[in-house]
């Protein structure tokens, strides 16, 4: 009996699918998230929301709930494998490794462009994963445990996520994939940071009055006031984490894309082994 093994071509290997289940909870999730990020621009001036606004940090710690079964279901659906689990072992430790380099330090975030060459390679199924799991693991890494981290878990996944929607995954490849890996790096790293800014914006309270959360203001001039925060305050970190992302996924991009895709190729998630009686 001879093993016949038909090898998958150069295309993404989705570790990850997602399921009818799978895309139920995300979309729930997602839909909790935007609310909890949201919410001041979503509440009416003089709300009951704004009353209790210190203590919706730990409400929304509840996202870290929800955000744990969208990962269970998602690895339980897909009936994930022991090489696939091995992958994203890895890829989370690394991603979670490479957070501290430069931490503090003007954005320089490394991890960032590792995030969108694997949620490129392997899907947005296993790209949300990896990104809520590489962001958990970086928390427990650095003690930056606490109200935030459901909302950098969301953030992260939706970050890498968004690598594996891009277009092309099965064709696109050199120079023009490249291209649009950093481009795409550089304005989620923006968004990533916006996205963030909203979690700890309504809660500066009095410590900067012109540009904090004013729960009795109309929501035009609350936007106007979280744009100049961002502008005051994370400009230059965004704008550093973008650089950062840009220049990696440009010039470790080709060996960092190629290195997955052997690597998914010879794990072979989806390829089933077949068995020719005929030739035995």
């Amino acid at each position: 009996m001879s093993r016949r093994d038909a090898r998958p071509a150069d295309r993404q290997a989705r570790a990850i699918r997602l399921g009818p289940r799978s895309v139920a909870a995300l979309v729930l999730v997602s839909a909790v998230g935007v609310v909890a990020f949201g919410w001041p621009f979503l509440a009416p001036p003089g709300s009951q929301l704004t009353a209790h606004a210190q203590d919706a940090p730990w409400l929304f710690a509840g996202l870290l709930v929800l955000l744990v079964a969208v990962v269970a279901a998602t690895i339980s659906e897909s009936g994930l494998g022991p090489k696939a689990v091995a992958m994203l072992g890895v890829l989370a430790a690394t991603g979670a490794a490479l957070r501290p380099i430069g931490a503090g330090t003007a954005g320089l975030e490394p991890m960032f462009f590792l995030m969108v060459l694997s949620g490129r390679v392997l899907g947005p199924g296993f790209g949300f994963v990896l990104g809520s799991v590489t962001m958990f693991a970086s928390a427990l890494l650095t003690g930056g445990v606490g109200p935030w981290m459901p909302f950098q878990m969301l953030a992260m996944g939706w970050f890498t996520m968004g690598a594996g929607l891009l277009p092309g995954p099965d064709r696109l490849r050199g120079r023009t994939e490249l291209a649009m890996l950093a481009a795409y790096g550089f304005l989620a790293a923006f968004a990533y940071g916006t996205v963030m800014n909203m979690a700890g914006w309504p809660f500066m309270g009095g410590l900067a009055s012109g540009i904090a959360f004013d729960g009795d203001a109309p929501v035009a001039a609350n936007l106007a006031r979280f744009v100049a925060y961002c502008l005051a305050t994370s400009m230059g970190w965004d704008l550093g984490r973008a650089v950062v992302t840009v220049v990696l996924t440009l010039v470790l991009g080709p060996a960092v894309l190629r290195a997955l895709r052997r690597a998914t190729r010879r794990a072979a998630f989806e390829t089933a082994v077949t068995f020719d009686a005929s030739q035995g």
